[in-house]
């Protein structure tokens, strides 16, 4: 998603004509763009732009989705200790009053009148000996449950504002889904908009050739994990981009990238933003297959590396999974798994 954009045959411009690269990309593929296409270059520039804002609210999603999720078996777990500790609690009672009954009835008088009127003084003060023990022992479960009391107010309390806090993120997911859509909705109002040639060159240069394997030179990945990352990113081109959805049928960008490594079996965090802290970072010049590579300031948007300047990437909607230059948008940061 964002404005992902196709290399033309003489390098990428980084200038001020990035903006219009689709329609240089088209232009080479189709011939040239007809004159009367000109007032029209703001609408596609608007699109692309509405595109990069979208998937900016989607790593937004995933990320209050990912936490919402994380807050779920916080309180799951909380919940179960909960409901041990009442367990433990409620056996506590049960013990202390047992202990509180046999004191009861065995101490109906006066401890001096109890042993005046014994029949048997030996016998009286052995039992007097072990009402004492008792007393000593009730004193000292009486602290213990006093303290598992607090121990699960606490506990409730805490539930509770995470329960809180598992509705703020739920509002957040909604509040983003609703951004993302709404961006998209506008985006292909504007793309129908165009006229019917125009609509279908964008088309075009957002597809063209790409899910074609480039020539990816003879780079090795640097362990067996990124080579079987890569050999699932490959697998995936063609796929189409989905919102929020990480495989196996459809993926947005860092969807992509979690998917393929948990094929390898590593786990990665869900946004792009935390990809690109998920491993060590080191220059673009020595980039290797399967390093992931994020762009923009604000990592909004994530590729794998795999070989010969090329990556693999969902680019946005209506593009599927597909190769692109690795320069295909500034700001790249390299990260190596």
């Amino acid at each position: 998603m964002g404005s992902h954009r196709r290399l033309v045959p003489s390098g990428f411009d980084r200038g001020a004509s990035a903006a219009l690269c689709v329609i240089s990309a088209a232009a080479a593929a189709l011939g040239a763009v007809p004159a009367s296409a000109a007032p029209h270059d703001d609408t596609r520039v608007e699109v692309d732009r509405l595109y990069e804002e979208a998937e900016k609210a989607t790593e937004a999603f995933n990320k209050a989705d990912e936490r919402a999720d994380a807050l779920r078996e916080e309180i799951g777990t909380a919940q179960d200790r909960i409901a041990r500790q009442q367990e433990h609690i409620n056996s506590m009672r049960e013990t202390l009053g047992s202990l509180a009954g046999a004191q009861y009835r065995s101490g109906g008088l006066d401890p001096s009148l109890a042993l005046l009127f014994s029949d048997d003084p030996d016998d009286y003060l052995d039992k007097a000996a072990v009402l004492d023990r008792i007393s000593v022992h009730q004193a000292d479960e009486l602290k213990d449950l006093q303290a598992a009391m607090r121990e699960l107010a606490q506990e409730r309390t805490e539930a509770a504002r995470k329960l809180g806090e598992l509705e703020k993120s739920r509002k957040a997911v909604a509040s983003h889904k609703k951004s993302v859509e709404k961006k998209l909705a506008k985006a292909r109002q504007l793309l129908n908009s165009l006229p019917s040639d125009e609509r279908a060159a964008y088309d075009r240069a957002s597809r063209s050739g790409r899910e074609e394997m480039p020539d990816l030179g003879n780079a090795a990945a640097p362990s067996g994990r990124a080579a079987a990352a890569v050999a699932a990113a490959g697998s995936a081109v063609g796929k189409p981009y989905v919102w929020g959805a990480n495989g196996p049928n459809g993926f947005d960008c860092s969807g992509l990238m979690q998917w393929s490594y948990a094929q390898a079996g590593v786990s990665l965090p869900r946004t792009s933003q935390a990809q690109r802290y998920a491993g060590q970072q080191v220059p673009l010049s020595q980039a290797q297959p399967g390093d992931l590579v994020t762009y923009r300031s604000d990592a909004s948007h994530v590729g794998m590396y795999v070989g010969n300047g090329q990556v693999i990437h969902a680019p946005y909607p209506g593009a599927p999974v597909r190769y692109d230059p690795v320069g295909m948008m500034p700001g790249a940061t390299v990260t190596r798994v």
